[in-house]
Protein backbone atom coordinates (compact mmCIF):
# COMPACT_ATOMS: atom_id res chain seq x y z
CA UNK A 1 0.00 0.00 0.00
CA UNK A 2 1.05 3.85 -0.89
CA UNK A 3 2.23 5.71 2.06
CA UNK A 4 -0.30 8.68 1.25
CA UNK A 5 -2.34 9.06 4.36
CA UNK A 6 -5.77 8.14 1.97
CA UNK A 7 -4.93 6.75 -1.16
CA UNK A 8 -6.94 4.95 -3.64
CA UNK A 9 -6.35 1.72 -4.97
CA UNK A 10 -8.07 -0.29 -7.64
CA UNK A 11 -9.24 -4.38 -6.95
CA UNK A 12 -11.13 -5.61 -10.14
CA UNK A 13 -14.19 -3.89 -10.59
CA UNK A 14 -13.73 -1.84 -7.35
CA UNK A 15 -11.83 1.36 -6.37
CA UNK A 16 -10.81 1.30 -2.51
CA UNK A 17 -10.38 4.62 -1.17
CA UNK A 18 -8.39 4.24 1.91
CA UNK A 19 -7.95 5.60 5.13
CA UNK A 20 -4.16 5.40 5.97
CA UNK A 21 -2.84 6.61 9.14
CA UNK A 22 -3.54 3.39 10.89
CA UNK A 23 -0.94 4.57 14.17
CA UNK A 24 -3.65 7.33 14.29
CA UNK A 25 -6.54 4.74 14.24
CA UNK A 26 -7.16 6.85 10.62
CA UNK A 27 -7.92 10.32 12.62
CA UNK A 28 -8.54 12.99 9.41
CA UNK A 29 -6.06 15.43 9.00
CA UNK A 30 -6.71 18.20 6.72
CA UNK A 31 -5.03 17.33 3.94
CA UNK A 32 -7.01 13.70 4.06
CA UNK A 33 -9.82 15.79 3.73
CA UNK A 34 -8.24 18.51 0.88
CA UNK A 35 -7.23 15.18 -1.03
CA UNK A 36 -10.75 13.27 -1.11
CA UNK A 37 -12.20 15.14 -3.65
CA UNK A 38 -10.07 14.28 -6.40
CA UNK A 39 -9.24 11.05 -5.71
CA UNK A 40 -13.36 10.74 -6.03
CA UNK A 41 -12.94 12.49 -9.43
CA UNK A 42 -10.28 9.96 -10.44
CA UNK A 43 -12.52 6.71 -9.39
CA UNK A 44 -15.82 8.12 -11.19
CA UNK A 45 -13.65 8.50 -14.58
CA UNK A 46 -12.09 5.55 -14.52
CA UNK A 47 -14.71 3.51 -16.63
CA UNK A 48 -13.78 -0.16 -15.22
CA UNK A 49 -14.76 1.11 -11.95
CA UNK A 50 -18.48 -0.37 -10.97
CA UNK A 51 -18.48 0.31 -6.64
CA UNK A 52 -16.25 2.30 -4.44
CA UNK A 53 -15.01 0.81 -1.16
CA UNK A 54 -14.56 3.39 1.54
CA UNK A 55 -11.95 1.50 4.10
CA UNK A 56 -9.74 2.49 6.59
CA UNK A 57 -6.45 0.42 7.39
CA UNK A 58 -4.81 -1.02 10.50
CA UNK A 59 -7.87 -2.34 12.52
CA UNK A 60 -10.31 1.00 12.31
CA UNK A 61 -12.48 2.79 10.07
CA UNK A 62 -11.39 6.60 11.03
CA UNK A 63 -11.92 7.30 14.73
CA UNK A 64 -12.74 10.96 13.79
CA UNK A 65 -11.34 14.27 13.22
CA UNK A 66 -7.34 14.58 13.86
CA UNK A 67 -7.92 16.65 17.41
CA UNK A 68 -4.36 18.05 17.25
CA UNK A 69 -5.12 19.87 14.39
CA UNK A 70 -7.59 22.19 16.38
CA UNK A 71 -5.54 24.56 17.64
CA UNK A 72 -4.12 25.44 14.08
CA UNK A 73 -7.33 24.67 12.04
CA UNK A 74 -9.62 26.95 14.42
CA UNK A 75 -6.93 29.66 15.37
CA UNK A 76 -9.25 32.38 13.23
CA UNK A 77 -12.64 32.48 11.99
CA UNK A 78 -11.15 32.19 8.59
CA UNK A 79 -8.63 29.08 8.92
CA UNK A 80 -12.33 27.28 10.88
CA UNK A 81 -14.43 28.14 8.02
CA UNK A 82 -11.56 26.95 5.48
CA UNK A 83 -11.31 23.78 7.49
CA UNK A 84 -15.20 23.18 7.48
CA UNK A 85 -15.40 23.88 3.82
CA UNK A 86 -12.53 21.29 3.24
CA UNK A 87 -14.62 18.79 4.82
CA UNK A 88 -17.92 19.55 3.84
CA UNK A 89 -16.71 19.76 0.16
CA UNK A 90 -15.21 16.12 0.76
CA UNK A 91 -18.51 14.65 2.34
CA UNK A 92 -20.54 16.18 -0.03
CA UNK A 93 -18.52 14.89 -3.02
CA UNK A 94 -18.67 11.21 -1.52
CA UNK A 95 -22.61 11.95 -1.31
CA UNK A 96 -22.66 12.84 -5.11
CA UNK A 97 -20.76 9.80 -6.19
CA UNK A 98 -22.17 8.98 -9.41
CA UNK A 99 -21.58 5.26 -8.64
CA UNK A 100 -22.37 3.05 -5.95
CA UNK A 101 -20.50 3.23 -2.81
CA UNK A 102 -19.89 1.74 0.31
CA UNK A 103 -18.38 1.72 3.59
CA UNK A 104 -16.10 -1.35 4.45
CA UNK A 105 -16.25 -0.81 8.67
CA UNK A 106 -14.18 -2.54 10.59
CA UNK A 107 -13.33 -1.08 14.38
CA UNK A 108 -14.09 2.53 15.44
CA UNK A 109 -16.08 4.73 13.30
CA UNK A 110 -16.81 7.92 14.95
CA UNK A 111 -17.31 11.49 14.36
CA UNK A 112 -15.63 12.61 10.84
CA UNK A 113 -14.84 8.75 10.10
CA UNK A 114 -18.94 8.51 10.81
CA UNK A 115 -19.71 11.27 8.42
CA UNK A 116 -17.64 9.53 5.72
CA UNK A 117 -19.77 6.35 6.14
CA UNK A 118 -23.26 7.89 6.16
CA UNK A 119 -22.20 10.15 3.10
CA UNK A 120 -21.82 6.36 1.18
CA UNK A 121 -24.64 4.32 -0.26
CA UNK A 122 -24.53 1.76 2.54
CA UNK A 123 -22.08 0.38 5.43
CA UNK A 124 -21.01 -2.56 6.17
CA UNK A 125 -19.75 -3.39 9.54
CA UNK A 126 -17.59 -6.30 11.21
CA UNK A 127 -18.65 -7.16 14.44
CA UNK A 128 -17.07 -5.51 17.39
CA UNK A 129 -16.89 -2.09 15.40
CA UNK A 130 -18.33 1.12 17.24
CA UNK A 131 -19.74 3.80 16.35
CA UNK A 132 -20.42 7.57 17.46
CA UNK A 133 -21.05 11.44 16.25
CA UNK A 134 -19.32 13.84 19.13
CA UNK A 135 -19.79 17.33 18.03
CA UNK A 136 -21.68 17.77 21.55
CA UNK A 137 -18.29 16.76 23.53
CA UNK A 138 -16.84 19.38 21.89
CA UNK A 139 -19.44 22.44 21.67
CA UNK A 140 -19.58 22.19 18.31
CA UNK A 141 -22.74 21.59 16.25
CA UNK A 142 -23.07 19.06 13.33
CA UNK A 143 -23.78 20.81 9.69
CA UNK A 144 -27.44 20.69 8.06
CA UNK A 145 -25.79 18.10 5.28
CA UNK A 146 -24.14 15.70 7.69
CA UNK A 147 -27.38 15.89 10.22
CA UNK A 148 -29.78 15.00 7.00
CA UNK A 149 -27.48 12.07 5.88
CA UNK A 150 -27.82 10.55 9.56
CA UNK A 151 -31.71 11.38 9.63
CA UNK A 152 -31.76 9.63 5.94
CA UNK A 153 -30.20 6.30 7.82
CA UNK A 154 -31.95 6.41 11.35
CA UNK A 155 -34.60 9.12 11.28
CA UNK A 156 -35.48 12.26 13.38
CA UNK A 157 -35.48 10.02 17.08
CA UNK A 158 -32.46 8.43 16.95
CA UNK A 159 -30.49 10.76 15.18
CA UNK A 160 -31.80 13.30 18.43
CA UNK A 161 -30.29 10.62 20.47
CA UNK A 162 -26.95 9.96 18.90
CA UNK A 163 -26.26 13.66 18.95
CA UNK A 164 -27.29 15.11 22.38
CA UNK A 165 -25.57 12.09 24.20
CA UNK A 166 -22.60 11.59 21.95
CA UNK A 167 -22.22 8.11 22.99
CA UNK A 168 -20.78 5.12 21.29
CA UNK A 169 -22.92 2.57 20.46
CA UNK A 170 -21.92 -1.25 19.75
CA UNK A 171 -22.55 -2.70 15.94
CA UNK A 172 -25.44 -4.56 17.20
CA UNK A 173 -27.24 -1.67 18.31
CA UNK A 174 -26.27 0.42 15.18
CA UNK A 175 -27.67 -2.22 12.70
CA UNK A 176 -30.92 -1.79 14.79
CA UNK A 177 -31.20 1.55 14.35
CA UNK A 178 -30.29 1.50 10.24
CA UNK A 179 -27.09 3.42 11.07
CA UNK A 180 -25.43 0.26 9.27
CA UNK A 181 -27.25 -2.13 6.65
CA UNK A 182 -24.96 -5.66 7.33
CA UNK A 183 -23.08 -6.68 10.35
CA UNK A 184 -20.87 -9.95 9.69
CA UNK A 185 -17.71 -11.28 11.88
CA UNK A 186 -14.66 -9.66 10.92
CA UNK A 187 -13.17 -12.80 8.80
CA UNK A 188 -16.60 -12.17 6.71
CA UNK A 189 -16.36 -8.88 6.00
CA UNK A 190 -14.10 -8.99 2.91
CA UNK A 191 -16.10 -11.51 1.53
CA UNK A 192 -18.97 -9.85 1.98
CA UNK A 193 -18.03 -6.61 0.45
CA UNK A 194 -16.70 -8.68 -2.51
CA UNK A 195 -19.87 -10.36 -2.64
CA UNK A 196 -21.42 -7.16 -3.04
CA UNK A 197 -19.25 -6.06 -5.71
CA UNK A 198 -20.18 -9.10 -7.65
CA UNK A 199 -23.34 -8.77 -7.74
CA UNK A 200 -23.05 -4.79 -8.64
CA UNK A 201 -20.71 -6.10 -11.59
CA UNK A 202 -23.34 -8.00 -12.76
CA UNK A 203 -26.20 -5.28 -13.54
CA UNK A 204 -26.28 -2.30 -15.44
CA UNK A 205 -23.59 0.73 -14.65
CA UNK A 206 -26.41 2.89 -16.57
CA UNK A 207 -29.08 1.55 -14.13
CA UNK A 208 -27.17 2.31 -10.97
CA UNK A 209 -26.04 5.58 -12.36
CA UNK A 210 -29.59 6.75 -12.93
CA UNK A 211 -31.35 4.45 -9.55
CA UNK A 212 -28.70 7.38 -7.60
CA UNK A 213 -29.97 10.15 -9.60
CA UNK A 214 -33.38 9.40 -8.60
CA UNK A 215 -32.66 8.31 -5.11
CA UNK A 216 -31.24 11.69 -4.78
CA UNK A 217 -34.46 13.60 -6.20
CA UNK A 218 -36.26 11.57 -3.35
CA UNK A 219 -34.49 12.34 -0.40
CA UNK A 220 -34.11 16.63 -1.63
CA UNK A 221 -38.02 16.54 -1.18
CA UNK A 222 -38.99 15.48 -4.98
CA UNK A 223 -42.62 13.91 -4.31
CA UNK A 224 -43.55 12.63 -7.77
CA UNK A 225 -42.25 13.09 -11.23
CA UNK A 226 -41.24 15.80 -13.57
CA UNK A 227 -40.13 16.46 -17.21
CA UNK A 228 -36.32 15.18 -16.15
CA UNK A 229 -37.45 12.22 -14.14
CA UNK A 230 -39.48 11.06 -16.74
CA UNK A 231 -36.76 11.45 -19.43
CA UNK A 232 -34.34 9.71 -17.11
CA UNK A 233 -37.06 6.55 -17.31
CA UNK A 234 -37.58 7.04 -21.08
CA UNK A 235 -34.59 6.98 -22.61
CA UNK A 236 -33.10 3.98 -20.50
CA UNK A 237 -35.41 2.08 -23.18
CA UNK A 238 -33.62 3.59 -26.08
CA UNK A 239 -29.95 2.66 -24.64
CA UNK A 240 -27.74 -0.52 -25.75
CA UNK A 241 -27.88 -1.69 -22.19
CA UNK A 242 -31.57 -2.34 -22.38
CA UNK A 243 -31.00 -3.96 -25.68
CA UNK A 244 -28.33 -6.33 -24.00
CA UNK A 245 -30.42 -6.81 -20.91
CA UNK A 246 -33.87 -7.87 -23.06
CA UNK A 247 -31.99 -9.79 -25.77
CA UNK A 248 -29.77 -11.65 -22.70
CA UNK A 249 -33.13 -12.22 -20.67
CA UNK A 250 -34.80 -13.68 -24.22
CA UNK A 251 -31.85 -15.98 -25.14
CA UNK A 252 -31.74 -17.07 -21.40
CA UNK A 253 -28.15 -16.17 -21.01
CA UNK A 254 -26.19 -13.40 -18.64
CA UNK A 255 -26.21 -10.11 -19.99
CA UNK A 256 -22.86 -8.18 -21.52
CA UNK A 257 -23.55 -4.29 -20.09
CA UNK A 258 -21.23 -1.48 -21.13
CA UNK A 259 -19.18 -0.43 -18.49
CA UNK A 260 -19.83 3.38 -18.70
Amino acid sequence: MRSDPVCLERQGVTAHLVLNRPEKRNALNAAMWAAIPGLLDEAANDGGVRLLVVRGAGGAFAAGADISEFEQVYATPDSAAAYSRAIAEALDALAAFPKPTLAMIDGACVGGGCGLALACDLRFAAQGSKFGITPGKLGLAYTLNDTRRLIDAVGVSSAKDILFTGRILEADEALAMGLIDRLVTREALAETVEGFAGAVAKTSAQSARVTKQIIARIQAGQASDDAATRQLFLDAFQSADFQEGYSAFLQKRAPKFTLE
